[in-house]
């Protein structure tokens, strides 16, 4: 990428550097929660930088100006990172993980697991700032979750829906809770079985 057309001008390659550090932390505390507990609490982890086009988009959206200082200071996710987890408590453990960690300092969060917005969507988001410099957004979410995320995605924003959009949604929803419902017993499940 050209540094000097870049949305991120000169910190295009500090994001990287920092995405992977973080992505690096993370497999660390996977490493040590096995070693320790014999689980691993991650299915899989998937990082990126925001694309240039999606960043300048995001800025018209928001009325900012396309320069570095909205893409690195007043939108807080050049950086993303998904995190896929076995079971509900795992995300909140991994949560407290990550906070854990030297130089991560918490901006702001939304726990869409207990406040599910009202289209069914679940998962847990924190947005937080790397050695004073950088924001990422980390988002926390079961398999189930982030299944039923990304079929969602593919079915209603890669079209343009027409008809009986309310049934839709209703069916959406439902799907939703259905997955939820699974979660919460696998999570049953397995506290029983770590109780014996």
């Amino acid at each position: 990428m050209e540094i000097s057309n870049s949305i991120y001008g000169d910190m295009y390659p500090y994001l990287i550097e920092t995405m992977d550090r973080l992505t690096c932390h993370i497999e660390a505390i996977r490493e040590d929660m096995k070693r320790s507990n014999g689980m691993d609490p991650v299915e899989h982890v998937l990082g990126r930088i925001k694309s240039e086009e999606s960043m300048r988009e995001k800025c018209r959206r928001n009325d900012l100006p396309e320069d570095k200082d909205s893409a690195l200071d007043k939108i807080h996710d050049a950086i993303g990172i998904r995190i896929v987890c076995a079971f509900i408590d795992d995300v909140y453990v991994m949560r407290d993980k990550i906070l854990e960690l030297e130089g991560i300092e918490l901006f702001k969060e939304k726990d869409y697991i207990k406040h599910v917005k009202p289209n069914g969507y679940r998962s847990f988001h924190m947005i937080i700032r790397v050695d004073g410099k950088v924001y990422a957004e980390i988002q926390l979410r079961t398999i189930s979750m982030d299944t039923w995320a990304a079929l969602e995605h593919h079915m209603k924003y890669k079209k343009n829906i027409q008809g009986n959009n309310e049934l839709i949604v209703r069916e959406l929803k439902r799907c939703a809770d259905e997955l939820a419902s699974t979660d919460e017993s696998m999570q049953t499940l397995k506290d029983m079985i770590n109780d014996l």
